[in-house]
């Protein structure tokens, strides 16, 4: 699948391919023109105009609509960050309602719990992170069940703090589902490039009717797309390229955390 090639790949690497992809497509055109070029007549070039604009127009339709996804799905994980962040604080005070030591073990598993998370987006092994945050998933509520276990009429108390805890739960399978699987569908990908190539054919096919190799103007526009392609492709990963979802709320609720310790 597409997105699963650029998210292993640098921003650069994008940036090269989609350049050579649109380069070469709009030579292929160039060399169909040039070939039909002693047999062209002007309503040949007229009648490719209207064409390659329409082209265009297609183009950046689906350029607007690839770049609201990846747009949007950013907004959504930045959310999502701060709705986590204070899930998890929530659920670090609400563990001082259980008795200890409870709650000083719920509170060291939340510290551990908000390591690993800023470790997934620094890139550490994802698989293991993920593994690891099911675990305390499972150890937390262990917690609060073995207090619930004991108590003969569960109280307020133990009500708040298995309700933080669910939250924690929840604002997991919310963040790795809109940070791993909430993507720009393939679909829309190979509209794009399909699009796109048709769109360089047709420009090559002009320029090789014309006779003339005016890279002045074409290379410019290629750059240009080639540019914005490669920022949708950023937008698109998470984890990885120059544009990164901000973890700033994590990161004081960690440094909180940290200063709670005695």
């Amino acid at each position: 699948m597409i997105p699963g090639y650029f998210d292993t790949m640098p921003i650069g690497v994008i940036l090269l391919f989609i350049t050579i992809f649109m380069f070469a497509f709009c030579e292929a055109g160039y060399q169909v023109g040039a070939h039909y070029r002693k047999k062209q007549d002007k309503e040949a070039t007229v009648s490719l105009g209207p064409l390659l604009g329409g082209l265009l127009g297609m183009l950046a339709f689906v350029l607007a609509i690839t770049f609201s996804i990846a747009a949007s799905q950013h907004n959504l994980r930045k959310e999502n960050v701060i709705l986590e962040a204070n899930a998890i604080g929530t659920a670090y005070m609400r563990a001082d309602l259980l008795p200890e030591p409870i709650a000083t073990e719920m509170k060291d598993l939340l510290r551990e719990y908000v390591d690993i998370r800023l470790q997934a987006t620094n890139g550490g092994d994802i698989h293991a992170i993920l593994a690891r945050s099911v675990e305390i998933h499972h150890l937390l509520w262990e917690k609060v069940l073995s207090v619930s276990r004991t108590t003969t009429t569960p109280g307020v108390n133990i009500s708040l703090a298995a309700q933080s805890i669910n939250h924690v739960i929840d604002m997991h399978e919310i963040r790795v589902s809109a940070g791993l699987y909430g993507r720009i569908p393939t679909v829309i990908w190979l509209a794009l490039f399909a699009i796109t190539a048709l769109s360089m054919i047709t420009i090559g096919t002009l320029v090789g009717l014309s006779g003339k190799r005016r890279l002045v103007v074409v290379i410019p526009m290629l750059l240009a797309f080639a540019v914005l392609v490669s920022l949708i492709a950023d937008l698109n990963r998470p984890q990885k390229g120059m544009i990164k979802v901000g973890q700033q709320s994590m990161i004081s609720l960690q440094k909180n955390m940290s200063q709670d310790v005695k």
